[in-house]
């Protein structure tokens, strides 16, 4: 027997125990303190493996599954009904009808587990002809692009030249989330060495915060929890570190809207003094993301100021003006209040950042609740003869209502229907559906089949026609605000004709904006033979339309699953966090 050790028996047949008695002296030299401390420690640890364990093995229990009833949505049906719990079996599948917890899953994603299913698999063979189409269609938009204006912001296909606005690639960042959705593994590879190599933020010149966090952050953290390299967080965190001075220079908590990248000089801009309500509103999502994948809580913190402050302010049912100004953080009481320009999305973050944290922070469910009765209340209107339903806007000072909808107001019907995805009131999805239909007859009415930036709504038959377009207001910018409100209602019902809509659409890109170096942004949509193409292929129509449109022609609704990610205002899709 080696010293330090003892025999215990307890009656002669039964094996010896050994007792290490170093181990046992050492235990009771320890004060009562330190053994209550490691007793505690230890049952902690129990308890969370313990949890962990339950959690991770899908154990649930049997009443909390019915606590609330299922909604449901029936395929190739506007019909949206609810149906009690004791009626739903938990394993019940019906034809045609597709089963939808109000209350969605939540996912703590702190490394990139993004899309595995598509990078195992070859992603090509599973495509259908409609989506084998909007990669044609990228691929050739990505060619002209990478021909004549490589590592510039846009492409100006017509003149085969570049063109820059914030000197940061734009059109390269914005689209890395697209190819890698896509399958495109040559582009991709190509884009990752460009970020990599010449992605720089060391130029003096001024950038727009919302402009570049949306697209640029937005773009590298997407790309970041798409691919898992390392390279696009670095860059995200020294971009984020040199957008702070917007929110630390500012003497309110409302950030300035513009700042220099290499001497970390923010202002106001050019034209103004205050800044734009929509623009300091919708930088939460990035900067909370950019915060959990570094461990640095000052980027999350600098943004929710601003939805905290804005949140405490003096709104008209929830309505706020569209300008407000970093000096006092106050608004500007004689600002428009409309769901277009300026003002859209403000209205999105509110419901969007509650989906990224869990659903824990109520003051954005409350407000947002809050702003959707206000715009039932001041805003929804419908036209005389057709009955369509739409968002008009409020003048400043007067608040006089004025029957006109921007295209990006087509955004919030996506919007609807994901917070009512979420568990929000069923009420949202009829507004959301109803919506829907007039932001498609944009299009239909039209005989390009291309919406307007804005349409005007007759309230009453005044010979102008139901649906009107102001000559200055007829340009298409190939924007995807429709299409992304297609694909979100498409994966919640199931719903093929909105597959149907969106083909409509892209076919008339393909015919009327479509060029041989890429596609063009045009100035009429109301004659055919004259559409006045603009010669500019805005970032957005790659990182945001046709990443829609091509997930909407997926068989597959859930291939970017709005259960576990959220998607910022330029497409770019961040994880689903549980607090």
């Amino acid at each position: 027997m080696r010293e330090g050790y003892v025999l215990l028996t307890l009656n002669p047949d039964q094996q010896p125990i050994v007792i290490r008695r170093s181990w046992w002296r050492s235990w009771n030299r320890l004060s009562r303190l330190q053994k209550n401390l490691i007793t505690t420690l230890s049952f902690f640890i129990i308890v969370v493996i313990f949890y962990k364990w339950i959690w991770s093995g899908g154990v649930l229990l049997e009443e909390e599954y019915h606590i609330k009833p299922y909604t449901v949505a029936l395929l190739n049906s506007n019909k949206v009904i609810s149906i009690a719990p004791d009626k739903v079996e938990k394993q019940e599948i019906k034809e045609n009808v597709v089963d939808i917890p109000e209350q969605a899953a939540q996912a703590q994603v702190d490394q990139p587990v993004f899309f595995q299913q598509m990078s195992n698999n070859n992603i090509n063979e599973e495509l259908t002809d409609r989506q084998k189409a909007v990669v044609s269609a990228f691929k050739h938009a990505w060619k002209g692009y990478k021909k004549w204006a490589w590592g510039h912001d846009n492409l100006r296909p017509i003149s085969k030249k570049p063109s820059n606005w914030f000197k940061l690639g734009l059109s390269i960042v914005d689209s890395i989330d697209t190819m890698y959705i896509m399958g495109l593994k040559e582009e991709l590879k190509e884009a990752q060495n460009w970020v990599e190599h010449s992605l720089k933020f060391t130029e003096y010149n001024d950038v727009n915060l919302f402009e570049v966090t949306i697209r640029v952050l937005g773009g590298l953290l997407s790309a970041f929890h798409l691919t898992g390299e390392s390279v696009y967080k670095d860059k995200a965190k020294d971009l984020g570190e040199r957008l702070l001075p917007c929110f630390t220079q500012s003497p309110s908590p409302i950030p300035y809207s513009d700042v220099n990248l290499a001497s970390h000089n923010a202002h106001s801009p050019g034209w103004g003094p205050d800044s734009s309500t929509s623009e300091v509103t919708t930088i939460q999502l990035e900067f909370r993301d950019l915060s959990r994948i570094t461990n640095d809580p000052k980027f999350e913190e600098a943004a929710s100021k601003v939805s905290k402050h804005v949140h405490t302010l003096q709104k008209l049912d929830g309505l706020v003006p569209i300008f407000i100004n970093p000096k006092n953080g106050l608004f500007q009481s004689y600002s428009d209040i409309k769901l277009g320009a300026r003002g859209d999305s403000y209205y999105e973050y509110l419901v969007k950042q509650w989906i990224q944290t869990g659903k824990t922070i109520k003051y954005l469910h409350d407000d947002y609740v809050e702003a959707i009765k206000g715009v039932e209340k001041h805003l929804v209107n419908r036209t005389s003869k057709r009955k369509l339903l739409f968002i008009g806007e409020l003048k400043g000072g007067s608040k006089d209502y004025v029957p006109k909808m921007d295209h990006l107001v087509c955004y919030l019907p996506g919007t609807l229907a994901l917070g009512y995805h979420h568990g929000l009131p069923e009420s949202h999805m009829k507004l959301a559906l109803d919506l829907l239909q007039t932001c498609y007859y944009t299009y239909a009415d039209r005989p390009t089949f291309l919406a307007p930036e804005i349409t005007y709504f007759s309230l009453q038959d005044d010979g102008r026609g139901e649906m009107y377009v102001k000559n200055s207001d007829a340009h298409n910018l190939l924007r995807p605000e429709f299409v992304e409100s297609l694909w979100y209602i498409y994966q919640i019902t199931g719903n093929t004709t909105y597959q149907d809509w969106g083909w409509q659409i892209f076919q008339a890109f393909e015919k009327y904006t479509k060029v041989p170096d890429g596609y063009t942004s045009i100035g009429n949509v109301n004659d055919p033979k004259d559409t006045k193409p603009k010669d500019m292929m805005e970032t957005f129509f790659l990182s945001e339309t046709l990443k829609y449109l091509f997930l909407l022609f997926s068989n597959n609704r859930k291939l970017l699953d709005i259960d576990k990610y959220v998607v910022n205002s330029e497409g770019h899709p961040v994880p689903i966090y549980s607090s």
